[in-house]
């Protein structure tokens, strides 16, 4: 009897200390992550975007070392593009969200549109081995961050913000391919992101195009029963122990490891 009371004993301390043990490595990875100063310096080649008549020039930045101006763009991409979407709830949102901005875990990716600019010039810019050194008008950008999510490590995309006139060209399905590079380049299980419901056009973009999958963790699959939330969470997978927690409901065939 006393036996088996400290063989439980020790069973006990041994999974404890290889929780924490798994906790720390998680956390140390995520670290590593955010102390990287430039993601996009990985990905030379998705610097510039040229297709469908636009041409733009991509730049990371950090959420507390954002300009004043930056600070104001954001607000106002976030105002025209979410308001319609959140509807009463949105004066309380937009107070999250500009907390959320300027957070120093948030790290950006900015669009910056390269207008009237001749084929030869445009060409010459999108030489990667050639430092842009020309910002035009930001029309667009990401916010996303590594973190832990259900005790996987993961990126989290806040927000997938681009102008009316630059939407339907295919930027925002790079942006995406750009951050899941990222992921797994940093050896995140998963990239995670939350979508209003009201929002068809984002919900068809994740889920029918870039074939994204309403997580396990989403308010409608734990509790379908319950109040209907106003939002899902959806998930991309690219780890077998990503797949378990995050689609544990869905078909294992739905984890999308391979990127393109």
């Amino acid at each position: 009897m006393v036996s088996k009371s400290i063989d439980h004993g020790s069973e006990r301390k041994v999974k404890r200390r290889q929780v924490l043990e798994r906790k720390k490595a998680i956390e140390g990875i995520i670290r590593a992550a955010s102390s990287f100063k430039d993601h996009l310096s990985c990905f030379p080649q998705f610097c510039h975007y040229n297709r469908n008549g636009l041409y733009v020039h991509l730049e990371s930045r950090r959420g507390n070392k954002l300009s004043l101006c930056a600070k104001r763009y954001i607000q106002d991409l976030l105002k025209l593009n979410m308001e319609a979407h959140y509807g009463p709830e949105w004066p309380t949102e937009e107070k999250i969200k500009r907390r959320e901005m300027v957070s120093e875990e948030a790290r950006y990716i900015f669009v910056h549109e390269i207008s009237n600019k001749d084929p030869k010039e445009v060409s010459e810019l999108m030489d990667k081995s050639r430092t842009c050194n020309c910002r035009g008008p930001v029309v667009g950008f990401v916010h996303y961050r590594f973190t832990m999510e259900e005790e996987v490590p993961v990126v989290y995309v806040y927000e997938l913000q681009l102008e009316p006139r630059v939407q339907g060209k295919g930027l925002g399905k790079i942006l995406m391919q750009l951050v899941e590079l990222i992921a797994c380049e940093n050896k995140m299980g998963a990239v995670v992101l939350t979508v209003q419901r009201a929002n068809s056009p984002a919900m068809d973009f994740y889920i029918g195009t870039l074939r994204y999958s309403i997580s396990a963790i989403s308010p409608s699959k734990v509790d379908p029963l319950g109040v209907q939330k106003s939002y899902e969470i959806l998930c991309k997978t690219f780890d077998r122990e990503a797949q378990v927690i995050f689609e544990a409901a869905q078909d294992s065939s739905s984890m999308h490891a391979t990127l393109g």
